[in-house]
């Protein structure tokens, strides 16, 4: 099978690569899928069996507003409407997030209502709405709506290599101390590698669908720290202090993967597993 992969240069897309022979990369470097003429161009020179868009920001500020639209919203567009045209045979995989749906609390399906509460999740909205559009256009386009996943190959700035690779100086002698916003958050840890082998799963599905792709296990950021630290014979309350000003985002993001569980997909690997992948990459 043929794939295009917009975003490769992300963790999920670069782990998405591995999965399928000889497929096509693009970084935004080789394509910028918020212009149309040159995303129109990539799709019309291969018309691929699948095409799987990966770009995005990851950041929920309202500063980003217009560097999200046109990452998440318009690379959709652009996306579908170059298959309309020039490869209508594709199938088209559109990456939603778990944080486009009202929280209440509780594990969030695939069925349930969107909310639009930042820039990121109302462009996340947008591409989702696309996607049905164009199904009604006989264009198979499937959604997978993903949660907080982790790999070694995630930037040094999120949240896991922050408080891993702050262990692991200070285990070699550094005196800094680790600064935590709220360790009660309660989020998944999906090793990322799980994750991209649902939404390979996913669109290898003949019924067109859109699913939460998540382990539907959840973790508080506390448990990750003491995790790391313990990793490097550390008591992490020596170490880290919280923001008690700080306001997180959300305080429970758990997803209610179902769906994905009905086609026999499941994660497979749990808290202690993630930090021996993200050590041992």
């Amino acid at each position: 099978m043929r794939a295009l992969i917009f975003g490769a240069n992300g963790q999920d897309g670069g782990l998405l690569s591995k999965l399928y022979e000889g497929c096509v990369c693009l970084s935004h470097s080789d394509c910028d899928v918020s212009d149309y003429e040159t995303t129109s161009t990539v799709i019309k020179r291969h018309k691929p069996d699948v095409i799987f868009n990966l770009a995005a920001r990851s950041t929920t500020r309202h500063a980003a507003l217009f560097d999200n639209h046109k990452a998440i919203a318009m690379g959709a567009l652009n996306v579908l409407e170059a298959v309309k045209v020039h490869s209508p045979h594709s199938k088209v995989f559109i990456a939603g997030s778990g944080l486009q749906f009202r929280n209440d609390h509780r594990p969030i399906h695939e069925r349930d209502p969107f909310e639009a509460r930042d820039s990121y999740s109302a462009a996340r909205i947008y591409a989702a709405y696309l996607a049905r559009y164009y199904r009604t256009l006989g264009i198979k386009t499937y959604v997978g709506y993903l949660f907080h996943h982790e790999s070694g190959r995630r930037q040094a700035s999120s949240v896991s290599q922050l408080v891993l690779n702050a262990a692991r100086r200070i285990a070699q002698g550094s005196t800094e101390k680790l600064e935590i916003g709220n360790l009660g958050v309660f989020k998944e840890w999906s090793y990322a590698g799980d994750v991209v082998k649902g939404i390979k799963m996913l669109v290898e599905q003949e019924e067109v669908m859109e699913a939460v792709i998540g382990s539907g296990v959840g973790y508080t950021i506390e448990e990750w720290v003491r995790l790391c630290f313990e990793h490097f014979h550390l008591n992490y309350k020596d170490h880290v202090i919280t923001t008690a000003t700080f306001k997180p985002e959300y305080v429970y993001l758990i997803s209610n993967p179902t769906t994905m569980n009905g086609l026999d997909w499941k994660c497979e690997v749990d808290l202690q597993g993630l930090l021996k992948c993200i050590l041992q990459p």
